[in-house]
This record gives C-alpha cells, sequence and structure tokens, in this order.
C-alpha cells in the first residue's frame, strides 16, 4: 500500500516553477519575489509491483468510432467561429481576460441559448451567489428550466454532482476560487489550478463533458497561475478590448480543434453582448472626411478581412528628444518605416514628433500594414488627405521595396462590398486577381515607397 509523504516546495506564482529552495528571482521567467512555499503530498512506493487489474487496454485508431464525437453549436455564431465550428463533448476551454471585460456574461449567454435547445447546463459559481446569478441573467432574457445553478468551491462536491446530474456542458467560474480537500495550500495557489484543473481534465475526457473554465489574468494580461495550465486544456480564449469602450474581441490562442487565427467581435450593450456581423461597418463608423494622415487599411484576421482606420500625426518637437507613440501596432515597427522614409524619399522626419493609431483600440501585429503606415505618415507631412473610397495594405521592406501579402483577393473583395472605388496594394502578386472579384474597383499597383510619394 502506498504511504503518502509531505514535502516542502516553492512554486513561482507567475509561471509556476518548482524548486526545492526559495530563490529571489525566478529562473523560467525572471520575476523577482515570486516564489512562495506549499506543502505537497507525494505516494511512497510500497515496493510492490504487482499489475492493476483494471488497466485501461490499447484501442487500434482504426475502432475509434466518431459517432459520439459530433459538435453542437452554441447559436452564437462569433463564438462558434472561435472555437472551430462548435464545441465538442469532451471539450475543455479556458476562458481568459481583464476584470469585467465580460466573461462571464458571455458564457451565461451561451447558457441561454444552449439551454434553449435543451442541452443540460451546470453554471458552477465560486464568486457570486444565486441571487446575483439571478440578477445578472434578467437583462438577457428568460432562460429554460435545462441551466441548473450551483454555488461551490469544494471540487469534490462538484464531481459528485456532475457525475449525478451528467450535464452536457460545465461552466466553472472561476478556476482560481475553487479548491482540492486533498492540496493543503490555498485556493488560487499554483498546486490549487493546477490539481483542480488536472480534475476537471479527467471529468470532460472521461465523461464526454464539454467544460468552459474562466481563468482570471495578471497584469501582463495573461492567464494567473501555472503555465502548465494552458497546455492542459484544449483550447485557450481570450477575451479582449477596453473596458470603457463597447467593442469586445474574442481570440483563440490556442485551439486543438480549430483555427487560432479566427476571431469573434461583440459590442456590450445594456442586455448583455451583442454579435458584429460585419466588424469593418462598425470600426469605421465616423471615421473624419478628407483628414491628412488618415487612411483605411485592410487586415486579415484567420479568413476574416477587417476594414480599420489608421491614423498618423507629424508635427514638430518642442522636444530636445522627439516623441514616437504608436497605439494599435507595434512601436519598433513604426520607427523601422520612419527610417525608410528619411533614407529612401529624404523626408526630414528626425527632428519631429510622430504619432501612429488604430482607430476604435484594435491591436494589429500584421505586417501588411506598413504600407498603410507609410502612406498615412507621408500624408500627415505633407499636409494632403487621401481620398476617402480609398483602403490600402502591403507590407514595406527596408530597400523601400513593397512586397505582396497573403489572401489580397479577400481584402479587395471586403472593400469592394463597403463601397470603396481605390485600392493601393503591392504590384507584385496583383496580376493573378481575377477580374471579377474586383467588383469594380481600382487597383494602384505600387512597387516601392518613391511611387507611393508621387501617387499622394
Amino acid at each position: 500500500m502506498a504511504k503518502m509523504k509531505s514535502q516542502t516546495v516553492y512554486f513561482c506564482q507567475n509561471c509556476g516553477h518548482e524548486s526545492s529552495k526559495w530563490m529571489g528571482q525566478c529562473p523560467s521567467c525572471h520575476e523577482w519575489n515570486s516564489f512562495v512555499e506549499e506543502q505537497v503530498k507525494k505516494a511512497a512506493s510500497s515496493g510492490s509491483n504487482t499489475r492493476r487489474a483494471d488497466a485501461p487496454e490499447p484501442v487500434s485508431l482504426s475502432r475509434v468510432s466518431m459517432s459520439e464525437e459530433e459538435k453542437f453549436y452554441s447559436h452564437i455564431d462569433e463564438l462558434d467561429r472561435v472555437l472551430g465550428g462548435g464545441i465538442l463533448p469532451g471539450q475543455l476551454v479556458l476562458v481568459g481576460g481583464d476584470p469585467g471585460i465580460g466573461k462571464s456574461t458571455l458564457l451565461l449567454q451561451m447558457c441561454r441559448q444552449l439551454s434553449k435547445d435543451n442541452c443540460s447546463v451546470l453554471y458552477v459559481s465560486g464568486e457570486e451567489s444565486l441571487k446575483q446569478i439571478k440578477i445578472r441573467s434578467q437583462r438577457m432574457g428568460e432562460f429554460s428550466d435545462a441551466l441548473v445553478l450551483l454555488c461551490e468551491t469544494d471540487l469534490d462536491l462538484i464531481s459528485a454532482v456532475i457525475e449525478k446530474q451528467k450535464p452536457s456542458v460545465v461552466i466553472i467560474d472561476s478556476i482560481q476560487t475553487m479548491f482540492c480537500p486533498e492540496a493543503s495550500s490555498a485556493p488560487g495557489s499554483v498546486s490549487q489550478v493546477r490539481e483542480a484543473t488536472g480534475i476537471l481534465l479527467r471529468i470532460a475526457k472521461s465523461m464526454g463533458i464539454a467544460i468552459f473554465i474562466v481563468g482570471h489574468v495578471t497584469k501582463e494580461g495573461t492567464v494567473a497561475g501555472p503555465r502548465v495550465l494552458e497546455h492542459m486544456v484544449d483550447t485557450v480564449l481570450y477575451f479582449e478590448g477596453d473596458r470603457y469602450a463597447s467593442y469586445r474581441i474574442l481570440r483563440a490562442v490556442k485551439n486543438r480543434f480549430g483555427s487560432t487565427n479566427e476571431i469573434g467581435v461583440f459590442e456590450m450593450g445594456a442586455t448583455g453582448l451583442t454579435q458584429v456581423p460585419n466588424p469593418s461597418e462598425y470600426m469605421l463608423s465616423g471615421r473624419a472626411k478628407n483628414a491628412a494622415g488618415s487612411v483605411v487599411v485592410c487586415a486579415m484576421e484567420g479568413t476574416r478581412p477587417m476594414l480599420i482606420e489608421l491614423q498618423a500625426l507629424i508635427c514638430d518637437s518642442s522636444f530636445q528628444l522627439p516623441r514616437r507613440q504608436a497605439t494599435g501596432i507595434d512601436h519598433n515597427r513604426v520607427n523601422l518605416l520612419m527610417a525608410v522614409l528619411e533614407k529612401r524619399l529624404q523626408l526630414r522626419m528626425g527632428s519631429m514628433d510622430a504619432y501612429v493609431n488604430l482607430a476604435g483600440g484594435m491591436r494589429v501585429s500584421e505586417p501588411a500594414l506598413d504600407l498603410g503606415v507609410v502612406l498615412a505618415m507621408i500624408s500627415s507631412f505633407k499636409n494632403k488627405p487621401i481620398p476617402d473610397k480609398t483602403v490600402v495594405f502591403g507590407e514595406v521592406g527596408l530597400s523601400g521595396e513593397v512586397r505582396a501579402v497573403t489572401q489580397m483577393q479577400q481584402r479587395i473583395a471586403e472593400a469592394a462590398k463597403l463601397g470603396f472605388e481605390v485600392c493601393v496594394l503591392p504590384a507584385a502578386g496583383s496580376d493573378k486577381i481575377a477580374a471579377d472579384l474586383r467588383g469594380g474597383i481600382r487597383l494602384v499597383r505600387i512597387q516601392n515607397v518613391e511611387q507611393i510619394l508621387e501617387w499622394v
């Protein structure tokens, strides 16, 4: 019979690194003063090598049946898109985001849609009481009796309820409030979060129940707890956006059953979150007309093209060291493009302040925005506005060449659908664009930044 021995170890609260002694700086994430002492119980072997009678038998891959693993839909198209087409039985999903961003609201709305289809849902809350959940649900509409609530933090009791009820979907809000009686540490600690996730993982895989876990985030924007938490789950979703703005973006950073490039766009209203089926039109609302330094760029988020307004302001500096500020795009990329303009076009911007902003609070890292940044800075520097019905995309190299980007046909089709008349794009690869996909839009092919200056 195996005996349990208690051992003192030290865990990093930031990344979950384990050490036998306390250290001032974590060797994994380089965080200072993040190690905490915890008691871990490990089983000591009794020396017997007896084989377990209930040991699992391996199964041939050809004998695995897929009939019971069909996805079901939440009827929230933006959520289903990010999940990879729907919810898979036995899927373990981690949903992270800033406080107040709308994680619980989104999952409660998903529960409402699932319960309307007579799909049994168990909502477990460790942060709110039953009355608080009722108050929050009243603004969303009527709920079916297929949704049942449970306010509990003991995972042993929660596991017993799940085995008795056998729901199709379980919501855990949140994983930092759950605790296992076997672990001696406090709820929210590294060992508690890891042990709780392990128990939920076994329940999801053994019983075929889709489990959604709400996770808190750190000040750096990552899910709080050990990094192994994201490796254990099947899907990791991040709910992004400014809590003081109306829009929200749901993004998948890990998905074993779908793409990690898809995003879902929502708008927070009085009745909860509403879907935004056409984000481009939403992002361009309220755009100024005939304003120098403003241009519309097209970015790809998975298979979805999005038109976003990009703004640049180049002005004389009153500081000894000119300021460079970028919002929504990489700050270093803006400095690189300004150096290209100074070297290739002799535009003296070194003594000027430069501000670049993606309107609407979007954050995009795609290099296809390079040509839009260059065009917006030239427009602001020359004080010449870009025509309103113009969309731009393309990557700019250090020698000033404009390189081709992916999915140019989808970008052009999206711009034509929204009524744009001119598309400034790289000359490389543009000859493959079918004439019927242009939708009457005029293409301006650019080979280098010199041609951009001439066009402006």
